[in-house]
């Protein structure tokens, strides 16, 4: 039995997040498990939506996180970022986009998880366009996290 449709697109937040997904390179939407996810030709799923999935009560994408992104975005704004149930435990992140929505960082959390996900002729095509992983996860970090946490969390790495 197919899973009924969960989400409305006419909902602004679904309309905001498609368009940042879809101006990636090689980026298309598929409808599974009755949500959108965004997967990167030759490459796989690196993002999905949680419109009040398994009665979550807030709507929100699940995103491909690299090492400790999730665990640094959740412990600094647990009202905003959680684990996803069964994503979660592969180093996913929720990201709510039903409340307190910044979505410059979203974006960039999205562009993490794109570039984890495409392949690699992918990524070098792209390379300028969407700039440096890297520096996107840092600086995410640095906004969210006070430097008490910055320095543990720095710590944990090493």
């Amino acid at each position: 039995m197919a899973h009924p449709r969960m989400y409305d697109d006419s909902n602004p937040a679904i309309q905001k997040l498609r368009e940042i997904c879809l101006a990636l390179p090689e980026v298309f939407e598929k409808e599974a498990w009755g949500e959108c996810t965004f997967r990167v030709t030759g490459g796989s799923m690196f993002a999905m939506t949680d419109n009040n999935h398994h009665d979550s009560g807030h709507l929100a994408v699940w995103v491909k996180a690299p090492a400790m992104v999730q665990e640094i975005l959740v412990n600094s704004d647990p009202k905003r970022f959680f684990v996803p149930p069964y994503m979660g435990k592969k180093g996913w992140v929720g990201v709510r986009i039903d409340y307190k929505v910044k979505w410059d960082q979203t974006a960039a959390i999205l562009k993490d998880g794109y570039l984890m996900s495409a392949p690699s002729k992918v990524r070098s095509k792209s390379s300028g366009k969407i700039g440096d992983s890297a520096a996107s996860t840092d600086a995410i970090a640095k906004r969210t996290l006070r430097p008490a946490r910055r320095k543990k969390a720095r710590d944990h790495v090493r």
